[in-house]
């Protein structure tokens, strides 16, 4: 895929949807494009949040430890994950693992920082994404919660 194709990818992407093509184009040559093996760990549960990655092609799951491995969501193409660590500066909360092959940018804190100043509408759009999942893992609680009754 080249850079032009990555800057296509991105377009699509609600975090980045509004962001000129010039410095999608930039963030694409500054991050690292990596691909994962189906089984591959992307990152790991109590690393160091120094990074995020944007998945181009492929598959992943979230997963926790918890008296064994728990899976508790499932990314795909266009999603983003571990962003939670680089905003928070706290440790992965969980690991992630491709289900499939998998390609991905690897954006790290230092650029994500700076693309959501250069960009303040992206910033909006991160707390778009995360309040999604707050919703969603809420949910998820409340009908274990009421399953355990």
């Amino acid at each position: 895929m080249s850079i032009d194709e990555e800057v296509e990818v991105l377009r699509k992407i609600p975090l980045f949807a509004n962001i000129e093509p010039a410095k999608l184009k930039l963030m694409c040559f500054a991050s690292q494009r990596m691909t994962f093996k189906s089984g591959q760990t992307l990152c790991g549960q109590g690393d160091a949040g120094d990074s995020a990655f944007i998945i181009l092609e492929g598959e992943a799951d979230v997963v926790i430890e918890n008296d064994g491995p728990l899976v508790v969501a499932q990314f795909g193409k266009n999603d983003i994950i571990g962003e939670i660590a680089i905003l928070c500066d706290v440790p992965r909360t969980a690991s992630v693992i491709a289900t499939t092959e998998l390609t991905a940018l690897e954006i790290t804190k230092d650029l994500f920082f700076r693309m959501v100043t250069d960009f303040p509408e992206m910033g909006v759009e991160v707390m778009r994404v995360l309040a999604h999942r707050l919703e969603h893992t809420t949910a998820l609680l409340l009908a274990a919660r009421h399953g355990a009754k």
